[in-house]
């Protein structure tokens, strides 16, 4: 799903971003609701970025990634954190584009992520490569999600890769794997 935000774009720099793990649920501006194979998981879009609200059984998991006034913990390059059998992983990383290779780029993830059943894409006012792109996955067990941030006046994409569910090797059974390639 592709979405215009209809709000400022205010965390305009890469180096604003900052990530949180356990916050409240934050006002949206674009949420998609997926059911993927017993886990219920909320994509949503914020005026500074992102948040990814996952329940399955007892697990409650909530990762922020955006411009957060007052926060002290800055974009992580990673994060592996364990709740009995469960686990949580985190990357991520930031890529400096050409102008060219930038748009190319935003238009390229801006496609995949509209046209996905799982996506969540949202632009900008005032430029057409200013967005926030998520897409979610069950596989093998663990639901798994992707998100851009882009920022055309710094030619920067910072890209995150995360995972959260029981441990390979745990005793998890395997649910029905939704297979996206680019994830």
């Amino acid at each position: 799903m592709l979405t215009t935000l209809q709000t400022t774009y205010t965390d305009t720099r890469a180096a604003d971003l900052a990530w949180a793990l356990g916050r409240d649920r934050l006002p949206a501006l674009a949420v998609l609701n997926l059911q993927l194979a017993g886990a219920k998981v909320e994509l949503r879009l914020l005026g500074a970025s992102h948040q990814v609200l996952l329940e399955e059984g007892e697990v409650l998991c909530s990762e922020t990634v955006a411009c957060m006034p007052g926060s002290s913990t800055p974009l992580p390059l990673g994060v592996a954190e364990r709740w009995g059998d469960w686990e949580y992983e985190f990357a991520a990383r930031v890529e400096t584009l050409s102008r060219g290779s930038f748009a190319g780029r935003a238009q390229e993830l801006l496609a995949l992520v509209a046209d996905h059943p799982n996506g969540l894409a949202g632009t900008f006012p005032g430029s057409p490569h200013a967005f926030t792109a998520l897409l979610a996955q069950r596989h093998e067990g663990q639901v798994r999600w992707r998100t851009w941030h882009a920022y055309p006046q710094e030619g920067q994409l910072v890209a995150t890769r995360t995972r959260v569910g029981v441990r390979m090797g745990a005793g998890a059974e395997t649910p029905e794997s939704v297979a996206v390639a680019s994830l």
